[in-house]
């Protein structure tokens, strides 16, 4: 079912060569610059909270369990070692370089799972997670539509990152919160709330 339902996206992107260029580019890159660009919105939003240090650590989360998702798929890939399909399937339509690393689980998938749940747990600007959650799994088919991975390597992607933002957050939460009170001390305050400039010579101090 993994190869057939691969290759029945693949004859799709055969019929439709005018996206090509698009899809080639959100695949690739513009996919997860446009994550980070909400989750960018996101924390500059939580600064204007009504509780700003518990929004930002929790944008935080969103982007550093990201990251920490995409280091725990690095030795799974390696454990599960599955072929990239462009190797193993011949005839198919490939629209990025070919990799080397192998293809489960997709990191692109990996790192859309993990900024979805993470937005979505924020509990705030539910506007901005549903952005992510579309343009997450758009990436997540744009993957497979350029060839570079089977559906199981997507849907494997998307459960692990939105799993490791749910599993590791109590901790991850802990220690950001910790981070955001040290920082609103010092004159850096303006990276947790907006509109406070103390140790920079305008506004007001607490």
């Amino acid at each position: 079912m993994n190869t057939t339902f691969y290759k029945d996206i693949n004859h799709f992107a055969r019929t439709t060569p005018v996206i090509h260029g698009f899809m080639s580019a959100w695949a690739l890159l513009g996919g997860v610059a446009f994550l980070a660009l909400v989750l960018l919105l996101a924390w500059w939003r939580a600064r204007s909270d009504g509780d700003p240090r518990e929004a930002v650590a929790a944008v935080l989360w969103a982007a550093a369990g990201t990251v920490c998702a995409v280091a725990i798929a690095q030795p799974i890939n390696h454990l599960v070692a599955e072929i990239r399909p462009y190797y193993t399937l011949h005839g198919m339509e490939v629209l990025v370089p070919r990799a080397h690393d192998f293809s489960f689980p997709s990191d692109h998938a990996t790192t859309a799972g993990a900024v979805m749940t993470g937005l979505w747990l924020t509990g705030r600007d539910r506007w901005l997670a549903l952005v992510a959650t579309v343009a997450g799994l758009f990436l997540a088919f744009a993957r497979i539509y350029v060839g570079a991975h089977y559906p199981g390597d997507v849907v494997g992607g998307l459960a692990l990152g939105a799993l490791v933002i749910l599993l590791i957050r109590p901790i991850g939460m802990f220690l950001l919160r910790w981070v955001t009170e040290i920082v609103d001390r010092t004159p850096l305050r303006p990276l947790v709330e907006a509109g406070s400039w103390r140790g920079l010579g305008v506004g007001t101090s607490r």
